[in-house]
């Protein structure tokens, strides 16, 4: 859909007060030693505290004052529905694991998104104070040492790259598989950044992404942020990735391709 220039500004500065609300929210309950968690699944530990659900309930608060005709996808409330064609999709704390273990590497997640997809994404990490913002033309970085545009990497070869992924399991046996036909052909492997990792290829720090298994409020942020900045992302086989699954980020298309051959002949 055609978003007028009006509404591209006051999408982008709903976003930044959304995040300025769940900024709130999230450091009240951060390295608190009374923190607790339940966990939403029964055979493995998938957590959510108390603070996911606030912010996502002050973010949806927003909305409901500034842009009520808008559906919202949350991770924890669901998804409610809308009229204006738009819809935020909502991860009040994505790395949540690394919330409750007291490291700075998860953040808030919000995007906005038409029929094709996220337009406009919010990647914030509150406790260090860095927000990613990518979308309708401009991407930019605003932190500690100030504010300045987002650029991703320029190509170098595949041996020379930096990969991350949030779980050295990655997935499946296949996906596992694939992933580490990719990891022995790079650099650089590292793990564990959750949604960190994407803002870094935002950013111009790494140059590859690899995860599975992904809700569409997992990596609806985190794409519009990586191609504002010159980044692509798609699933494994190079098709669209904002529904979630198999996911790949990479820093431009040369580097892009150079991982999904690997990644769609070894996955099948």
């Amino acid at each position: 859909m055609t978003i007028d220039s009006a509404t591209q500004e006051e999408l982008w500065r709903v976003a930044q007060e959304m995040a300025e609300a769940a900024r709130v929210e999230t450091l009240r309950h951060f390295r608190r030693a009374d923190l607790g968690a339940d966990s939403k699944e029964l055979d493995r530990f998938d957590p959510v505290t108390v603070a996911d659900r606030a912010a996502e309930e002050a973010m949806r608060a927003i909305l409901a004052q500034r842009r009520p005709d808008d559906a919202i996808l949350g991770e924890e409330f669901g998804a409610t529905s809308g009229t204006s064609g738009l819809t935020w999709v909502l991860d009040p704390i994505d790395g949540t694991r690394g919330y409750l273990s007291g490291t700075p590497t998860w953040g808030v997640l919000i995007a906005v998104a038409d029929q094709d997809g996220p337009v406009l994404g919010v990647i914030d990490q509150p406790y260090i104070g860095e927000r990613f913002t990518g979308g309708f033309g401009r991407a930019q970085l605003e932190g500690p040492h100030g504010a300045h545009a987002l650029r991703t990497r320029p190509p170098r070869p595949l041996a020379e790259a930096i990969l991350f992924t949030t779980f050295p399991e990655v997935g499946s046996t296949a996906e596992r598989i694939a992933f580490h036909s990719l990891a022995g052909q790079v650099r650089l492997t590292r793990y564990g950044m959750d949604c960190y990792a994407y803002a870094l290829v935002a950013a111009g720090q790494v140059d590859l992404v690899v995860e599975a298994g992904l809700q569409a409020y997992d990596i609806q942020a985190p794409l519009a942020v990586i191609e504002a900045a010159g980044g692509i992302v798609t699933d494994w086989q190079g098709g669209p990735a904002h529904q979630g699954g198999r996911v790949l980020a990479a820093a431009n298309p040369e580097v892009h391709a150079a991982a999904l051959a690997i990644l769609s002949q070894a996955a099948g």
